[in-house]
């Protein structure tokens, strides 16, 4: 243990990284991981940066390869062209500046971008810094010009080739093999991601050329996210209630809104945001906004118009329920949750976007009767609904309370609350992780069953042959639902279902096995959003006294490069749930105030069919094919 006198650490002792090491050291800062999506990562920050020259009105084409090999890419665009020309304070070329220095680059200011995906002045130059070979090719100035790069350093100077009379940029990437644990660029995501940005950015045309597949893609949609909106109702098989979609766009000094969204027969809410042309995953203050705007809209209509249904109290939830729509900001200024952009967190952002729905809303549906009638019909209905299974649940629970006690499985550890919504099912990966869930968990809300050995991979199998597994039967018994024809989600006896496995490969794949289940037997709870998996950390931290948790290796170097060199750290990862005692489990993954849960969603139920029966059908030569072909997409395999 150090004392005060102790001279060990000094001033050699402090590494000073150069240039792009310290991108190179710990990579998962920049990109979130070494995996396939930290790998795909590389080319949507490239993407971005040719994105963001058609946002400044300089670009109208995107030209994306997928070479022969899978392992490159090259991402063209036909807008200004990086400068080439001396920069003045550091004597360098603007390209190798752009391409060799964090936080250089033109949109810290809006000078050049009015708006732009790329503010951190870190993407392209993350990019070298992680690639065996980057060629830069600019066409401007009447010449094409040429520099070459290796592992975040030149190789070459910058080099007039000939003369050119277009103007653009090209860049080419081969990514380090010693950085990322395998290289395999997925053409089918490559093409879903670019679609993607082809419909938030009308006008724009992007050209993918796949080469492994000898296949060529021209993605444009002149309509934007209206098109969008018509492809997502589509492959989600949500049958709109109203012909009518509802669109409202509105430029407020550096913001511009798009939203479309319409209702639908479906019983859950699927939104889909972006910021810049970037896909939020984790929503933000956008997303918020949009979800306040049209319950205020809803809300002040009901009211204008006197309408009121004796017995029932309208829920925001009520009025979203079955709502499929996009919101499309652009920002000058958007202050994103990390380098990889999934979270906006702009405040004032909310307001501007629930001001434009709420009154473009109430609008559009005092203009037309006939769509506002459905909506609130469409409403009620599901207040109505709501309220029902709420009463039939307490109906059941009052009647049947002790009866169903004694049909529950003798190793179900149930918990006090009679309230569905007020309860939650931990299912949890053996005896020992379910005991310590039992020691720590809030035992008047929170339910433990352990599952012995892994579950039945019910793909494929009929319902006779499910119902003589006793796990399956002890986990149909525990929810209460029953299931096949007498399936009745009504009768559910806790508010969440929450999956807690070990985070290794046999936790991941109970998880999958329990997925298959609930997507092919109980579907109506995931649509309800009640399935959810728990996150428990990776990695305890110990700084001294204080204790860390890591979620997974990218958290981990977050934490470690945020600690000062003096501090004694010592890292432990865990093997599994059985090594944490009660006291941690609770305070990482039990309790609701610290806790991350995700929910089990659906953006398509057709996609979701056809990865199940592939995954854990009869087929074996299909499951064979995808390990060979995409192999390289496995995040993390325990050995």
């Amino acid at each position: 243990m150090a004392t005060a006198t102790d001279n060990s650490y000094q001033a050699d002792d402090i590494e000073v990284l150069e240039g792009l090491e310290a991108v190179r050291r710990r990579p998962s800062m920049y990109i979130g991981g070494v995996d396939s999506r930290g790998l795909h990562h590389l080319l949507w920050e490239i993407v971005d940066n040719s994105v963001d020259e058609f946002l400044a009105g300089e670009a109208n084409l995107i030209t994306v390869t997928l070479h022969k090999d899978a392992c490159s890419m090259t991402v063209g665009d036909n807008g200004r062209g990086i400068p080439v020309d001396t920069h003045s304070k550091t004597k360098k070329s603007a390209l190798e500046l752009i391409l060799t220095t964090l936080h250089a680059g033109g949109k810290f200011s809006n000078k050049n971008y009015a708006r732009s995906g790329g503010l951190h002045g870190v993407g392209s130059s993350v990019v070298n810094a992680l690639s065996s070979e980057l060629v830069a090719t600019v066409h401007r100035d009447g010449h094409e010009w040429m520099q070459r790069f290796k592992f975040g350093k030149k190789t070459t100077p910058v080099k007039k080739v000939r003369k050119f009379r277009g103007h653009g940029t090209s860049i080419f990437f081969r990514p380090d093999e010693s950085i990322f644990k395998r290289i395999h660029f997925n053409s089918d995501m490559i093409r879903q991601h670019l679609e993607d940005i082809s419909y938030i950015h009308g006008g724009l045309t992007i050209k993918l050329f796949d080469e492994p597949k000898k296949e060529t893609y021209e993605l444009s949609h002149p309509d934007g996210i209206r098109s969008y909106l018509e492809k997502l109702t589509t492959e989600t098989s949500k049958k709109p209630i109203h012909d009518q979609r509802f669109f409202a766009e509105k430029e407020d000094g550096d913001v511009k809104t798009e939203c479309t969204f319409c209702w639908t027969e479906a019983t859950d809410e699927h939104i889909r945001s972006y910021v810049n042309g970037i896909r939020t995953h984790g929503g933000g203050t956008h997303e918020s906004g949009f979800r306040a705007g049209v319950a205020k809209a809803v809300k002040n209509y009901m009211d204008v118009h006197d309408i009121k249904h004796k017995g029932i109290t309208i829920s925001n939830d009520d009025i979203r329920e079955g709502i499929v729509g996009v919101v499309s900001l652009f920002h000058g200024d958007p202050m994103f949750q990390g380098q990889t952009k999934e979270k906006l967190n702009n405040p004032e952002v909310s307001s501007i976007v629930e001001g434009l729905v709420r009154s473009g809303v109430e609008n559009w549906m005092n203009n037309n009767s006939s769509i506002a009638d459905s909506v609130i019909g469409r409403i009620v209905l599901a207040a109505r609904a709501r309220m029902a299974s709420r009463q039939a649940i307490s109906e059941v629970r009052r009647k049947t309370a002790s009866t169903r006690k004694s049909t529950l499985p003798g190793k179900l550890l149930d918990c006090q609350a009679s309230s569905t919504e007020d309860s939650e099912l931990f299912i949890v990966e053996g005896d020992s992780a379910g005991g310590t869930a039992v020691m720590g968990r809030n035992s008047r809300t929170q339910a433990v069953l352990p599952l012995r050995g892994k579950i039945l991979n019910t793909e494929s199998l009929t319902l006779n042959k499910i119902m003589n597994n006793q796990e399956v039967k002890d986990l149909v018994q525990t929810l209460g639902t029953g299931i096949g024809p007498n399936f009745d989600v009504h009768q559910l006896r806790y508010g969440r279902i929450i999956l807690l496995m070990d985070a290794d490969s046999d936790g991941y794949h109970i998880s999958t096995l329990l997925l298959t289940f609930f997507f092919r037997h109980m579907l109506e709870i995931i649509r309800q959003g009640r399935l959810f998996i728990a996150q428990p950390p990776l990695y305890r931290i110990a700084v001294g006294k204080e204790v860390l948790y890591a979620q997974d290796d990218a958290h981990k170097e977050e934490i470690i490069s945020n600690i000062p060199a003096n501090r004694k750290t010592e890292v432990t990862r865990f093997k599994g749930l059985g090594e944490m005692d009660a006291k941690q489990l609770k305070e990482t993954t039990l309790d609701p105030t610290k806790r991350i849960l995700l929910r089990v969603e659906i953006e398509n139920e057709l996609e979701a069919d056809s990865t199940f029966a592939q995954l854990l059908g009869k087929d074996a030569s299909e499951r064979y094919r995808i390990i060979m072909d995409e192999s390289s997409f496995a995040d993390d395999i325990d050995v």
